[in-house]
């Protein structure tokens, strides 16, 4: 392996990737996604992340030890960053305890508003009160996605125009405004582009809203 292979490293970067079982090619992908520490690009491995689809982890704000901890809970890497994203931590749960019952009220309520037995079912799974699910379950959206949406201020309507799931939408969003902006300026008919144009201007996403409108 020759030096021209790794060009760009120090030949201390050069000694830290390679003992760390990386090929020049993979090493750089890595250092191009962010990761520069060869430890955290091998955790970030584990975890079935790859150059191109650790950014929906970090973006998320995991770190790989995190990422890795959610892997050998079974949680597949969207799922992992939604959980994340909505303020769960990865954790095991005890064999002796036993998984509560799902509350036949949320179902029973869903079923009579003319939910589908299979999606009242996920919702319920997932400690929805039968009324707050309603909107969201009309419109098929995944109870987890719901969730963050939720959190990200969005109602089930806007969340089912945003044609995306939840963090596919916080990552195309990411670093264009603020987290908790998002659902005003996509509710404004915004894509991340021209919302931090206007912010960058003074506009407020509820002013962008008006002039939108008004030019309509």
């Amino acid at each position: 392996m020759t030096k021209s292979e790794w060009e760009g490293f120090t030949q201390g970067e050069m000694r830290r990737w390679r003992h760390a079982g990386f090929e020049p090619a993979h090493a750089s992908a890595w250092r191009e996604a962010g990761v520069d520490d060869p430890g955290d690009a091998r955790l970030w491995r584990t975890a079935g992340a790859t150059p191109e689809t650790v950014i929906t982890w970090q973006r998320a704000g995991m770190t790989p030890t995190e990422a890795v901890r959610w892997h050998e809970l079974g949680v597949a890497p969207h799922d992992a960053a939604r959980r994340h994203l909505c303020g769960e931590r990865p954790r095991r749960v005890s064999w002796f305890s036993k998984a509560p019952a799902v509350p036949a009220g949320p179902i029973r309520q869903l079923l009579r508003a003319g939910i589908p037995a299979d999606v009242a079912r996920g919702y319920a799974d997932a400690g929805w009160d039968g009324q707050q699910a309603e909107q969201w379950a009309r419109r098929r959206i995944d109870p987890g996605d719901a969730r963050l949406f939720a959190a990200l201020g969005f109602t089930a309507a806007e969340a089912a125009r945003a044609g995306v799931d939840a963090v596919s939408l916080v990552t195309s969003w990411w670093g264009a405004v603020p987290v908790e902006e998002v659902a005003a300026w996509c509710a404004a008919g915004m894509d991340p582009v021209e919302a931090a144009a206007q912010r960058a201007r003074g506009v407020t996403a509820e002013q962008a809203a008006v002039l939108r409108a008004l030019g309509q």
